[in-house]
């Protein structure tokens, strides 16, 4: 019988945690003991765009599932939707520790790649430096400084999986199939399908290898069962986040990931995402050297140079004012990459040292698919400057041009070489101390430190120039030749950082192999110099400065103009902000606005502030500043029901819009168009508040005529639910300032269901009978309600087969 050690197999995982938690916690300090918070840019954004449903689900314990707080209207399932019994929420509470949000995705980070390494047959000493590596790569502090929180809880859970899968795959399939099931649940409820599409990648790409090693050794049946048991766990993952896929995968067409309506010369070309914006941030051929040097390419638009750099010099020289030269220096356009605005991705001077020594020391069948998933991942992430591949796989991978931000892939790359590099220490520690295992050893010294000592020899060789740099073609030609001498000591000192963390940890690891260190000292060393190596990294880009005071409700305290405009008793009206409106949502928090921020707003939408809205708030904005207050000719823009304008924060700044044309309105005559094209253009010319353009091959129209004194009025409000009252003496189309969307929304007529027409070609139109009529508008789509129950049952399922698993691992066996 297997007798149970706390020393041995308890001790060492506890520990584990407490470093991990000690870690986060230092890391977060502010937060921990200076009361403060970390203002993230895409957070406040999102509480803008979610305040609408967030109020609806205080006062009344519903779901609002719609909003038209942005855009004019939107599903609410990507903004702020919730599901009962997810009870894979409070799993990842407590896999957090409870810390408060975003400090605890760090530390799932740490706990799911140290469980990945276990998995693989790393010890636990070596997991923790390998956990440490992963949590604090770059990639994650940068996101969480933007505000991508899901994009970093979605990455923190990639090694859980991978850990299930690999798991499987090596006679552990019990432990694989929970790990599998759980990390995958936990991931796909955090809703980052970007990174879980390059997690898919992940285990195609190894279990394509799998598959061959199979062949070869002649065990498909086992490897059949393996993949079938794998697949049942996917599907156990996916049932525990049914409802939330359902409501995404029926909305995505809809969406500007969707396939458009719209032709060219005939052809409907436009599926997912423009190359142009997908592609808009590419990494440079070279660019992935900041996996291995951070500051390669100077680090980052807004880099702080220090004390004595030569801009500080050349600006002295210049007679700049103190304050001038701290700006200047403090916030210098060091990064002289080909991304308009980026940061570097680093993955560590150890990590990448132990990448190299891994694919000396492993064995093919460990590397083989390890070496294909880094190539692969760096190829991905040039973009558009390798279009030969990249658009290729843009047009033809089925999904993948419905993301953006290519560099994202890069984590790949660096999960991938944590994983590898580790797993080679692992080995190197493990087996004798030969003269082959030595050459090879001194060998990936060569190769990573020699690189390194390469780059800050060569330093001042480079042009410095980058895509930035046409941005200050109005800079005086002193100030940009030391801006390029700063960039070229930025490499050169960050190069020889590099060389130092690689000699360090290969001496340490040299010295332990010839017992001139204890063992229990070398993992110690190990893991500090891992620690100082991506903390000192990770410092940079998320450090005291980042962090502010609590400021409660202070960043949404309302505005005088925001008071002026509450003051409407309309219980549906909408606000343009003149100022970037669709690339704000804090609009939003008070108001249902024209604008929004949002990477998947409505793909008709989207047309329509291309062709129609972005020229309309053009003419506004030049009237305006001419003294002319001409909003009858904003058509678009008032069958929107844009009642004010917001020119600013002040009383003052409000601009109301008599034109608006209410919440509905009877027309008078309907321009009949037979595909998405005609009714798009049709619109340019349109009057909406008397005409209407429908789509005759998508719905059919009787006859109607017109009343001019016909009244549809709005009677309550609730983002999911729209009562009218109205009346006419014929029978007649009216149409409501309100979004079009196919699935999940009902209309009745006195209790009599009757069909949603679309008009105007992002707006919602009715028949309505002469007389007078109560009209309800519902949203009930089924995929939240039947999904609701589905993502209930599969939540239970998963966590009493974790329960199980974990009964069945403390049972003594033999």
């Amino acid at each position: 019988m297997k007798k149970f050690d706390l020393k041995k197999d308890i001790l060492p995982h506890l520990i584990a945690v407490l470093v991990f938690l000690i870690v986060t916690v230092v890391f977060y300090a502010p937060v921990f003991f200076d009361n403060k918070e970390l203002p993230q840019h895409d957070i406040t954004q999102w509480e803008g765009s979610a305040q609408e449903l967030t109020s609806f689900r205080d006062q009344t314990g519903e779901e609002g599932l719609w909003t038209n707080s942005m855009f004019g209207g939107m599903p609410g399932y990507l903004i702020n939707v919730e599901f009962s019994g997810e009870l894979t929420k409070d799993i990842h509470q407590v896999l957090s520790l409870f810390l408060p949000h975003p400090t605890g995705i760090i530390l799932i980070a740490f706990l799911s790649c140290y469980i990945m390494l276990l998995v693989l047959g790393v010890r636990p000493w070596i997991a923790i430096a390998g956990a440490l590596a992963f949590g604090l790569t770059s990639f994650n502090i940068i996101s969480i400084g933007a505000g991508h929180n899901s994009k970093v809880s979605a990455v923190a859970y990639m090694p859980l999986v991978i850990a299930g899968v690999y798991a499987a795959f090596h006679q552990k399939r019990l432990m694989g199939f929970v790990l599998t099931a759980l990390g995958l649940a936990l991931q796909l409820r955090v809703n980052h399908l970007q990174i879980t599409y390059y997690l898919m990648l992940m285990v195609l790409v190894f279990g394509l290898f799998q598959l061959i090693q199979s062949v070869k050794e002649k065990t498909l049946p086992e490897f059949a069962k393996t993949v079938g048991l794998l697949l049942v766990a996917v599907l156990m993952a996916v049932g525990a986040n049914f409802g939330r896929l359902w409501t995404i995968m029926e909305y995505s067409p809809y969406s500007m990931r969707g396939k458009s309506e719209l032709t060219v010369d005939g052809v409907n070309e436009k599926s997912g995402l423009e190359k142009d914006y997908a592609f808009q941030y590419s990494n440079g051929i070279l660019e992935p050297l900041v996996l291995f040097i951070p500051n390669f390419f100077g680090g980052t638009a807004q880099e702080d140079l220090g004390k004595n750099s030569n801009l500080e010099q050349a600006l002295k020289k210049q007679g700049a004012s103190r304050q001038q030269i701290q700006q200047s220096v403090q916030a210098a356009p060091a990064y002289w990459g080909d991304q308009p605005l980026t940061a570097p991705y680093y993955a560590g001077a150890i990590v990448v040292f132990l990448f190299v020594l891994s694919l000396l020391v492993l064995d093919r069948k460990y590397t083989r698919w390890v070496e294909v998933l880094v190539i692969l991942s760096i190829v991905l992430s040039w973009g558009d400057n390798f279009e030969t591949f990249n658009y290729l796989v843009f047009d033809y991978l089925p999904g993948y041009n419905k993301f953006r931000s290519v560099t994202f892939v890069i984590i790949i790359a660096i999960l991938t070489m944590v994983l590898s590099g580790f797993m080679g220490l692992e080995k190197v520690l493990s087996e004798e101390w030969d003269q082959a295992m030595q050459k090879k050893f001194i060998l990936s010294v060569a190769i990573a430190g020699g690189f390194a000592l390469l780059a800050a020899l060569l330093a001042g060789m480079g042009s410095y120039r980058g895509a930035i740099d046409e941005r200050l073609a109005s800079y005086p030609a002193w100030y940009l030749e030391a801006l390029r001498a700063d960039r070229a000591s930025l490499l050169r000192v960050d190069a020889f950082r590099t060389l130092f963390f690689v000699i360090a940890a290969a001496a340490v690891i040299w010295l332990s192999q010839k017992q001139k260190l204890s063992k229990g000292l070398a993992y110690g060393l190990i893991i500090t110099l891992v620690l100082i190596d991506m903390f000192g990294v990770a410092k940079r880009y998320l450090n005291g400065d980042s962090f502010a005071r609590k400021a409660g409700k202070g960043e949404w305290a309302m505005s005088e103009a925001d008071k002026r405009i509450l003051q409407d008793s309309d219980p549906d009206y909408r606000v343009l902000n003149l100022m970037n409106p669709f690339n704000d949502a804090k609009t939003s928090y008070y108001h249902k606005s024209i604008g929004g921020y949002h990477g998947a707003k409505m793909r008709r939408y989207q047309d329509l502030v291309e062709t129609s809205l972005s020229p309309e708030l053009s003419q506004v904005i030049q009237d305006l500043q001419a003294g002319k207050f001409n909003f009858e000719q904003a058509q678009v823009l008032n069958m929107l029901n844009t009642k004010y304008f917001k020119a600013g924060e002040e009383a003052r700044a409000v601009i109301p819009n008599p034109a608006a044309n209410g919440n509905a309105w009877f027309v008078k005559e309907v321009v009949e168009v037979n595909n998405a094209d005609d009714e798009l253009m049709t619109m340019m010319s349109l009057d909406t508040k008397t005409e209407a353009v429908v789509d005759m091959a998508k719905f059919e129209l009787g006859t109607i005529a017109y009343d001019s004194a016909a009244q549809v009025t709005l009677t309550a409000y609730a983002p999911n639910r729209l009562v009218y009252q109205s009346s006419s003496r014929a029978d007649g189309l009216a149409v409501f300032s309100e979004i079009y969307y196919p699935i999940g929304w009902s209309a009745t007529i006195d209790g009599e269901a009757v069909s949603i027409l679309r008009a105007n070609y992002v707006l919602r139109a009715l028949e309505v009978p002469a007389g007078t009529h109560e009209i309800i508008f519902e949203f009930k789509p089924e995929s939240y309600y039947t999904g609701n129950t589905i993502t209930w049952i599969f939540n239970v399922l998963l966590v009493l087969g974790c329960l199980a698993f974990v009964g069945v691992s403390f049972r003594e066996e033999k």
